[in-house]
């Protein structure tokens, strides 16, 4: 073999060695945010164009990679009300209705700017598959793209911060190319056990001029749960679970 072929063998192989792996990326971002199994508490606000606000306070389970209950507990008008995620289905409970209505990942049960893809986030790896992977400064860019028909957004593009692993910044794009909205994860929290992720997730949209979302979070811990707790006949008693 000649030199010249062995330097370019062996600068193809140096190449692959420091080829980024986009999916281990995501799947480490995922966990970097939340345990696959966990406890939450959480406060969403609505901030419309004339500075009024609305919060609401809501307790949220979750269980590996497909199953989340978020039960309102804030303000009293909501207090009662749950949501079901399985897969790509959502139901909505209110009490003295009847039984669950579906609702779809582009609703919100809160209005704002959330939707509820948003609100009964599953984690991205589950949705989404990595089209490029890139360096960027201090940051990873991610350019993923959905799995299927039945996620919120087709594409989405996010900035990962190298250090931590963690998003910084989340644009998500509808299969048009129409940017739909944009996620920022802001002040950095040490939420115990090993767990360190933004608490502040704001977005905005130009669907929706000059309206504002925010999402704190109050804790965050692992917590084990039972698969009966993730069901249509469960959901009316879902405040059991706190």
């Amino acid at each position: 073999m000649s030199r010249a072929l062995a330097a370019v063998l062996l600068s193809f192989i140096a190449g692959l060695a420091h080829a980024l792996d986009g999916e281990a990326i995501l799947r480490q971002v995922d966990r970097k945010l939340n345990p696959e199994s966990y406890e939450m508490y959480r406060k969403l606000v609505n901030i419309e164009p004339d500075g009024r606000r609305k919060e609401f306070v809501l307790f949220t389970v979750k269980k590996g990679r497909d199953k989340m209950v978020a039960l309102f507990l804030d303000p009293p008008s909501e207090k009662g009300r749950a949501t079901l995620r399985l897969g790509d289905n959502m139901w909505l409970y209110i009490p003295n209705v009847g039984k669950p209505i579906r609702i779809t990942s582009l609703q919100s049960v809160v209005g704002g700017v959330f939707n509820n893809a948003d609100i009964l986030n599953l984690d991205y790896s589950v949705e989404y598959s990595v089209d490029k992977a890139a360096e960027e400064g201090k940051t990873y860019l991610l350019e993923l793209k959905a799995r299927s028909g039945a996620v919120a957004y087709d594409r989405l593009k996010m900035r990962v911060d190298r250090a931590s692993l963690t998003p910084t910044e989340i644009e998500c794009y509808a299969a048009s190319g129409l940017l739909i909205k944009t996620l920022r994860f802001k002040d950095m929290k040490d939420f115990g056990g090993g767990l360190r992720r933004p608490a502040t997730m704001e977005t905005d949209s130009p669907l929706h001029k000059d309206y504002k979302s925010v999402m704190l979070y109050g804790s965050i811990k692992a917590r084990k749960l039972a698969d009966e707790n993730f069901t249509l006949d469960y959901l009316p008693r879902a405040g059991e679970l706190r």
